[in-house]
């Protein structure tokens, strides 16, 4: 991190959308241990829900219980952890067979930040007004268009853009991208499901985290913003600002 302390202070909405019966989504966090995790999860029945569920306990368990190990060690060691656990789960009972969910965390401790995802949950980071996409879609669209097999556009009309590639729980091992980041004070990390990303471009995910609102309300914003854009699908968002201690 930069040579002034920094802080972090972080906020979280969710909504089941308008179209789904209920929220498969599942989210977590604790400032205290500097871990903050979005996942959605898939499945029949309930199945989703508790893979979700699941994969957010367990991370903010193991993340919570770290001692003297390297940050990026517990996280990943968390979230494989998740993994098995969800992937048992779903072995001993017929009606969970199959089920998963996406990951995207942020982890931060006085020296490290770094995200992590598996799935097409992302992680956004706004600085200077300018919003760049952290994290990369484990999608079967999102893949070829970075193969150039498929534009953007084709990507967004695919109706195979809900397959998804990599999630927590279907296998037994799971591999998990890490992006180590060098946070700056005002910087603004958005970690959400693709309920939210599914309904708003960039642009207007860029115009509304650029609104002057406290993060709690800030976050509804953006859930109502995807709700009234469509609600197509279940519905989270986690904000994390990054802050300069005060007197430092």
């Amino acid at each position: 991190m930069s040579s002034a302390p920094l802080q972090l202070t972080a906020a979280a909405a969710t909504h089941r959308g308008r179209k789904r019966p209920t929220n498969e989504d599942a989210f977590g966090f604790s400032v205290e241990h500097g871990v903050y995790v979005v996942c959605d999860g898939m499945g029949g029945a309930a199945a989703g829900e508790i893979a979700s569920s699941l994969a957010v306990d367990e991370m903010i368990r193991l993340m919570s219980n770290r001692t003297t190990q390297p940050l990026n060690d517990v996280a990943l060691d968390a979230i494989q952890c998740a993994n098995t656990a969800i992937h048992s789960r779903s072995q001993r009972s017929a009606k969970l067979s199959g089920m998963g969910t996406t990951l995207v965390a942020l982890v931060a401790d006085d020296a490290h930040l770094c995200v992590m995802n598996v799935g097409d949950s992302r992680c956004y980071r706004l600085r200077n007004g300018e919003l760049e996409q952290v994290t990369l879609d484990h999608s079967l669209v999102e893949e070829q268009v970075r193969m150039g097999n498929m534009t953007p556009d084709e990507a967004l009309r695919s109706p195979l853009r809900n397959v998804i590639t990599r999630a927590l729980g279907t296998q037994r091992e799971v591999t998990t991208d890490v992006f180590e980041m060098q946070p700056e004070a005002g910087d603004l990390f958005l970690l959400c499901s693709d309920g939210l990303t599914r309904e708003l471009s960039d642009l207007q995910l860029t115009q509304l985290l650029l609104q002057d609102e406290p993060l709690d309300q800030l976050s509804g914003t953006l859930v109502a913003a995807a709700n009234k854009a469509g609600g197509h699908d279940n519905i989270t968002c986690i904000l994390v600002r990054v802050e300069t201690v005060p007197g430092s």
